[in-house]
Parts: C-alpha cells; sequence; structure tokens
C-alpha cells in the first residue's frame, strides 16, 4: 500500500468515526475523530495529487454530509439554550470594538 492509499484509508476511517459520534452525541470520539482527520489531511498534502482525485472525491462528500450533520446538531443545542433563557454567543462586535454582550436573563421559575 502506497503512503496516498495509508492516508486515504486512515481519513475513511477518521470521517466514518466522525459520523458515528456525531449520531451517538459522543463529544469525546468526536474530539479524536476530528484529530484524526486533520493528521490525515496534512499527510495528504504531502502526496501526488494524480493519485488522490478519485478518492478525495468520494470522501469530500461523506466529510459533507458530516458537515451536515453537525450544522443540526448545532442547531439542536441552540435551540435548546434559547427555550432555557439562554442565548448561544453573538458572533460580532459592537461599534467601539467590544464584543457583544447580551444580557438579557429569563427566569425559569418563582420561588
Amino acid at each position: 500500500m502506497t503512503a496516498a492509499q495509508d492516508s486515504l484509508a486512515r481519513l475513511a476511517s477518521a470521517l466514518a468515526d466522525e459520523r458515528e459520534a456525531l449520531i451517538c452525541h459522543d463529544v469525546g470520539a468526536l474530539m479524536r475523530s476530528t484529530q484524526d482527520k486533520i493528521v490525515a489531511l496534512r499527510e495528504l498534502e504531502r502526496c501526488p495529487a494524480g493519485e488522490l482525485a478519485g478518492p478525495l472525491a468520494e470522501l469530500s462528500e461523506l466529510n459533507r454530509a458530516n458537515g451536515a450533520l453537525l450544522a443540526r446538531r448545532r442547531r439542536e443545542v441552540n435551540w435548546a439554550l434559547r427555550h432555557l433563557g439562554r442565548t448561544e454567543s453573538l458572533p460580532g462586535y459592537d461599534a467601539q470594538g467590544r464584543a457583544e454582550r447580551d444580557c438579557r436573563s429569563r427566569e425559569l421559575a418563582v420561588a
């Protein structure tokens, strides 16, 4: 097996593990599979492009599917946070260059 084939196999395994972690809501496994995916991609960067075209296109589709699943999980978490009175972090800065902060709170129960 060539180095490129070995790296492609490692990437395919990492993508399969990533999908399984997303389906099972396993954060630890998701972090490990993401790290494995990054390592495999770095190895593939050193391989000749001619060997990679076909297999990389297939793996790219798997990666897109995992990305869609990850986006769905994120929407689910944001929905749950909103209903618990929390908001997702704001992505920007205000006019003075400070990170925007949302100070609203929501009572979940009254004692």
